[in-house]
C-alpha cells in the first residue's frame, strides 16, 4: 500500500480560538476541578482548582499582559519546565491574542537568541535567575524584547496586580478577535542539523489534534465511572507536552504538572497524583521496566522478572495473532503462567504509574516491538503514534483496540499518510501546521505536489494502512560497499537490555557497521561486582540479539562503550531526547577511528573493548 487515509471524527474549530474552552468550561461547569496543583515543589499533596477558578486567574494575567503593552499577535515567549504557570501563561496570552514562542528551559544563551530574533518576540516569562541571566546576555541584539518576568519572582502576582485597572471587557473583545487560522503557538524544532525553524501552529491545528484524540480515545482515559486525570510532564516547549495540556483542558480531565521528569522524581509524582492515563515517550517507558528490573534483582529474584518479561511478551503475541489473524489466542499453560506473574511482577509494573492507568500513550520517537509487548502482556497496552513539530504532535495513532505492535498505527482521522517512491513518509491534513515561520526556502523545500508534507522519516505501509518507520532519511547510513542500513531498528534492540543507556549505530562510507554505547549508571552501579570480562560478554549478547533481526551485512559488526552517557546539558540529545548524530560523531571521532583501525572485518569481526 502506497497511501492511506480517514475521514475527520471531529468537527474543525468553526470560531474563536483556543482559549474558548476555558471560558466554556467555567460557563458550563464552574465547581468542576479542572487542574490540580501542589502548594510546593515535590510535595505530595494536591489541591484542584475549579474551572471557574482556572478561568479567573487567567483573567486576572491577561489583563496584566494587556497593561504591560502585549499587542494582539505579539509573540511572546515562555522557557520554563512544565508547570501550572506555564499552562496559565499559554492560554492568558491566547486570550489576548498575542502568540506562545516556547523556549526549551535547557537552551543555551546563543539558541535563546536566535529564537527570540527570528520569532521577534517582544517579552519573555522565565523560570528563575539562571534563566534571566541567559536572556539577559543576549537580550542587547533583541530590539524587539522588551519585557522578561520571572515566574520565581513572582512575576503571576505582579503582572495581576499590575493589570487590575484594565477592564476586563478588553480581555474579552482581544479573545473575539481570534480567528481558528490564527497562529497560537511558533514552536522551534530541536535542530539535529541547522538552526532551528519556527513551526506555525494555528488554534485550528491543535483543536483538530485534541479533538481528534478525545473523540477517537476518549474511552482509554478512564474506566467508566471515574474521572480522567494526566499528569503533564514531558516539556511544554515541545508540541507533544503542550498538545497534552491542551488536550486536557479541552477535554475535561483533571490536569497536573511535574517539571521535573527523571525518574527518582516523576515516579513519586505518579504515584501521589495516581492519574488514569498516562502519555510519555519510549525513554519514560524504558525507565520504568529497567526500575523494575533492578528492584527484582536487589530482592535476588531477577531471574523471576526475566521469565515474566518473556510469559509478558508471548502473552501479548498470542493476543495479537488472535485479534490480526484470527488465532487461538494464549494457550492455557501461558494463561497459568501469566497469572502467578499477575501479583508478584505485573501489578508492580502498572503500580510504578500510580496504580490507576491501563492505557497509555508514547509518541515522540518510535517505540520497539519488544518493549511495547512487554508492557502490553504485563497489563498496559501502550498506544505508540507518530508525528512531528509540523504536524502538531501525531499524525498516526494505532486504532482502538487493534494495536500492531511495531508499528505506529494508522493515519489518525482527517489526516493521510503517503509512500513517496524512496520511501520518505508524506503527510497532509486538519493538523499540518502553516508553515515555517519568515522560512520560505524550508516552506519550498518541505511542501509537495497536492498538499502533502514531507516529513524526512523513511517508512512503510502494511496491507491494512499499518505505518512503520524504518528512520530518518539523512540517518540512512551507506557503508563503503554501498549497503544502505537504516540505524534505528538496531539502536532499538540494543536499548532493551538492563546495562545498555543509549546507542549511536555507525558506518557511513566505511567497511562495516559498529555501535557506540552508553551504560546505565544505576543498572552498571548495582552490579559493580561484575568484572569488565562478563560485563563485555553482556554486552556482546546485547549486539548478538541486536544483529538478529538484520542481515550478515547490517549487522554489528564492533563496538566501543563511551565513559558518559548523551544528555542535553553535553550537546548530544535534542531537548526532546532525540541523538544529535552530527555532534556524537564529532564528540568521538577518535573512538570512532580506533574501531576502524583495530578490528577486523572477517568473520563478523570483534568487540572493541568497554
Amino acid at each position: 500500500m502506497r497511501e492511506f487515509g480517514l475521514p475527520p471524527l471531529a468537527e474543525p474549530l468553526q470560531s474563536g480560538g483556543l482559549a474558548e474552552s476555558v471560558y466554556e468550561a467555567a460557563w458550563k461547569r464552574p465547581g468542576t476541578p479542572a487542574l490540580a496543583r501542589r502548594d510546593e515543589p515535590g510535595g505530595e499533596v494536591w489541591h484542584e482548582v475549579s474551572a471557574a477558578g482556572f478561568r479567573d486567574e487567567v483573567v486576572e494575567l491577561a489583563k496584566g499582559l494587556v497593561a504591560e503593552g502585549i499587542g494582539f499577535g505579539d509573540p511572546v515567549a515562555v522557557m520554563a519546565r512544565t508547570r501550572y504557570e506555564w499552562t496559565l501563561f499559554a492560554y492568558a496570552l491566547w486570550s489576548v491574542g498575542a502568540r506562545v514562542v516556547p523556549v526549551y528551559p535547557t537552551s543555551s544563551a546563543e539558541q535563546v537568541r536566535w529564537i527570540l530574533a527570528d520569532s521577534g518576540a517582544v517579552a519573555i516569562v522565565v523560570e528563575h535567575e539562571d534563566h534571566a541571566m541567559t536572556v539577559g546576555a543576549v537580550c542587547d541584539t533583541l530590539p524587539a524584547l522588551r519585557r522578561i518576568w520571572q515566574l520565581d519572582a513572582g512575576c503571576v502576582r505582579w503582572l495581576g496586580e499590575h493589570g487590575e485597572g484594565v477592564p476586563a471587557v478588553l480581555v474579552e473583545q482581544r479573545r473575539w478577535e481570534v480567528e481558528p487560522q490564527s497562529v497560537a503557538v511558533v514552536a522551534y524544532t530541536s535542530g539535529t542539523t541547522g538552526p532551528p525553524k519556527g513551526c506555525l501552529i494555528t488554534h485550528a491545528n491543535l483543536a483538530a489534534e485534541c479533538d481528534t484524540l478525545l473523540a477517537g480515545y476518549g474511552s482509554l482515559f478512564a474506566p467508566p465511572g471515574q474521572r480522567p486525570s494526566v499528569l503533564a510532564f514531558l516539556p511544554m516547549s515541545h508540541i507533544y507536552g503542550l498538545m497534552i495540556a491542551v488536550c486536557a483542558l479541552r477535554g475535561g480531565v483533571l490536569l497536573g504538572h511535574q517539571p521535573d521528569l527523571s525518574p527518582g522524581a516523576l515516579l513519586p509524582a505518579l504515584a501521589t497524583f495516581r492519574p488514569t492515563i498516562v502519555l510519555a515517550v519510549p525513554y519514560i517507558f524504558e525507565k520504568v521496566l529497567q526500575g523494575a528490573r533492578r528492584a527484582a534483582e536487589q530482592a535476588g529474584k531477577a531471574q523471576v522478572f526475566d521469565r515474566a518479561a518473556d510469559v509478558a511478551v508471548r502473552w501479548a503475541e498470542a493476543v495479537e495473532r488472535h485479534a490480526v489473524e484470527g488465532g487461538p489466542g494464549p494457550g492455557p499453560l501461558l494463561r497459568a503462567a501469566h497469572s502467578a506473574f499477575e501479583r508478584m511482577v505485573y501489578g508492580r509494573i502498572r503500580g510504578a504509574l500510580g496504580g490507576r492507568v491501563h492505557y497509555t500513550v508514547s509518541g515522540g520517537s518510535p517505540l520497539s516491538r519488544d518493549l511495547a509487548l512487554l508492557f502490553a502482556g504485563a497489563g498496559l497496552t501502550i498506544y505508540d503514534g507518530y508525528g512531528l513539530t509540523e504536524t502538531t504532535a501525531a499524525v498516526t495513532a494505532q486504532p482502538r483496540g487493534r494495536v500492531r505492535f511495531g508499528t505506529v498505527g494508522r493515519a489518525l482521522p482527517g489526516c493521510a499518510v503517503r509512500i513517496a517512491p524512496d520511501g520518505e513518509v508524506l503527510v497532509r491534513g486538519s493538523t499540518i501546521f502553516a508553515g515555517y515561520h519568515a522560512n520560505p526556502a524550508a516552506n519550498q523545500a518541505v511542501w509537495r505536489h497536492g498538499g502533502w508534507m514531507a516529513t524526512g522519516d523513511v517508512g512503510r505501509l502494511d496491507p491494512d494502512g499499518y505505518l512503520t518507520i524504518t528512520g530518518r532519511k539523512k540517518d540512512i547510513i551507506i557503508t563503503s560497499s554501498g549497503k544502505s542500513v537504516a540505524p534505528l531498528v538496531l539502536e532499538e534492540r540494543l536499548r532493551a537490555h538492563p546495562f545498555v543507556s543509549q546507542c549511536v549505530v555507525i558506518g557511513d562510507n566505511r567497511p562495516f557497521i559498529a555501535a557506540l554505547i552508553t551504560l546505565d549508571p544505576e543498572t552498571v552501579q548495582f552490579g559493580s561486582a561484575m568484572s569488565e570480562r562478563d560485563l563485555r560478554a553482556q554486552l556482546q549478547r546485547a549486539v548478538s540479539v541486536a544483529n538478529a533481526v538484520v542481515s550478515r551485512a547490517e549487522s554489528i559488526r564492533a563496538f566501543r562503550v563511551l565513559p558518559q552517557e548523551f544528555s542535553v546539558a553535553n550537546g548530544l540529545l535534542t531537548p526532546s531526547l532525540k541523538l544529535r548524530r552530527d555532534a556524537i560523531l564529532r564528540e568521538y571521532a577518535e573512538q570512532i577511528e580506533s574501531i576502524y583501525a583495530s578490528s577486523p572485518r572477517g568473520n563478523g569481526g570483534l568487540p572493541g573493548d568497554p
